[in-house]
């Protein structure tokens, strides 16, 4: 069940609902609005920050009691000293969220003081990410222990732009949660094929056109490089292409790349048993692609836009690639497979080579490709590559618009010779010097002479923790990129 998230002008002493969120910041003063609701509470709110009860540090939260007329329960949420407020908004709601689920209230009603269209926008996106949770696999509580579900929730704001603003937050929070349910499900479930048919849901709902490319198709694209990764499963890999058209018809598209491994076993290079439950994530560029997509239309963006997406499952078998083993890719380079663990850039050549038909204004990838990525920039920021330095900023600033922080990495010429094959024209690994770049090297390599930003997202697609805003397991990174992208493209 997704959030439904509305707006209304109504004052917050006055509003009937069963809590009533307030945001500030930290050693705020009370807002001048909420001094009715703080008299109908006997000075209760402004004790509480006066007395230092509450300080508003970030992620803190004073749970209070209410009144009979109107908000039932208060919490107080705390902003920290934002540096961006739509951040801090956007990371205060889903907090307010989580909470109020935990309290098993049906709705909750959202306060903060002079938002502005961008922070109107950035709150609704965090409810809808804060309420969001995969419980599809889970037997019921018992009907004594059962709770109510959060289904809505309603932003307290004046002025004519505030209902715009929350329809685009969410549909910018609807992406996110199916990229997030597509990434939580186990790879048994979320398989290829599986892909396949949510994107022909989304498809399907919008308008879209849809191209679905199995293993004979990609054959006779001569998709070698894919099909290797492919050839030790007995799964169906699927290459999709979404098609939105909401440009002008001459107008060329941009192109979102994903990665789709449904899940990584490292085939013949296997990778260790702990922790290799994770390797269901590495279809998060996949997952993002498909959400981006869904919030794109949903926001009704006039500006065409094809989401790629290359899809199977990396594992051991008698059939299985072998390392040593020189296969051809879709663009005709021979590529030595070194190591079968670096399956996902042999997935995106072909799929950045067939990306060229589309003849793309743009192309932008992202992939849980690399560890040394994750150990270069932690679980904070994702690596930005590309060939066209106008394109990574553009990139860059869509995601600090979106929240999801990214930092540029180096393709330095000199990458590529570690990347030089004895027997073939590239190998695709370099050893663990660089890793990150010279995947990206390998990458750019198939890129082709279109412009093309790569989002290595190893450490930013899932946590492996609970952060308090967002629960142990996928993010939703880089949803919020993609869309950022696209509405500054859009015309």
């Amino acid at each position: 069940m997704t959030l439904s998230v509305n707006s209304s002008s109504a004052e917050p002493a006055t509003f009937d609902t069963p809590l009533l969120v307030i945001a500030l910041a930290r050693n705020a003063s009370l807002p001048a609005p909420l001094g009715a609701l703080d008299q109908s509470l006997g000075g209760t709110l402004s004790r509480s920050v006066s007395r230092r009860d509450f300080r508003g540090d970030r992620d803190e939260v004073l749970h209070l009691a209410g009144t009979d007329g109107g908000p039932k329960r208060i919490l107080l949420v705390g902003l920290g000293e934002p540096g961006n407020r739509a951040d801090a908004l956007r990371r205060g709601a889903s907090i307010a969220a989580r909470q109020a689920r935990k309290l098993g209230v049906a709705s909750l009603a959202w306060y903060a003081a002079d938002a502005d269209e961008a922070g109107v926008e950035a709150a609704a996106v965090g409810l809808t990410l804060g309420a969001w949770r995969y419980d599809d696999l889970k037997s019921p509580p018992s009907a004594e222990e059962r709770r109510p579900e959060l289904e809505s929730a309603t932003v307290l704001a004046g002025g004519d732009d505030t209902a715009r603003a929350v329809a685009s937050g969410s549909a910018v929070g609807e992406g996110i949660a199916l990229s997030r349910r597509l990434a939580m499900m186990p790879g048994n479930l979320c398989t290829p094929d599986y892909l396949a048919e949510t994107a022909r849901s989304i498809a399907n709902r919008h308008g879209m056109q849809i191209t679905v490319l199995g293993r004979e198709e990609m054959q006779q694209q001569k998709m070698g490089s894919f099909l290797a990764v492919a050839q030790g499963t007995p799964q169906e890999p699927r290459l999709i292409a979404l098609e939105y058209r909401r440009g002008t018809a001459d107008a060329k598209p941009l192109v979102l790349v994903g990665k789709g491994l449904c899940f990584d076993s490292g085939g013949i290079s296997i990778k260790p048993a702990q922790g290799m439950e994770a390797m269901k994530f590495d279809m998060c560029g996949a997952a993002g692609v498909l959400g981006a997509m869904e919030a794109i239309a949903r926001l009704g963006l006039a500006i065409n836009v094809v989401g790629l997406v290359g899809s199977t499952t990396n594992m051991p078998s008698g059939s299985a690639v072998k390392p040593g083993d020189v296969v051809q890719s879709h663009s005709g380079k021979f590529i030595e497979i070194i190591n079968t663990d670096a399956e996902g850039r042999l997935v995106l050549a072909d799929v950045l080579s067939y990306a060229r038909r589309f003849d793309p204004a743009a192309v932008v990838d992202a992939a849980t490709l690399t560890g040394a990525c994750v150990v270069a920039l932690g679980h904070t920021a994702t690596g930005v590559f590309g060939n066209d330095e106008k394109l990574i900023q553009e990139v860059l600033a869509a995601g600090k618009r979106s929240g999801e922080l990214g930092w540029q990495l180096p393709l330095f010429d000199e990458y590529r010779e570690l990347m030089r094959s004895d027997v073939a024209d590239i190998k695709n690994s370099g050893g663990r010097a660089a890793g990150a770049s010279t995947a990206g090297i390998f990458l750019k390599e198939f890129a082709g002479s279109y412009p093309w930003v790569h989002l290595d997202i190893a450490g930013t697609a899932y946590t492996e923790s609970d952060l308090g805003y967002i629960p142990k397991g996928p993010t939703g990174i880089p949803v919020g990129t993609f869309v950022e992208i696209a509405r500054g493209r859009a015309s």
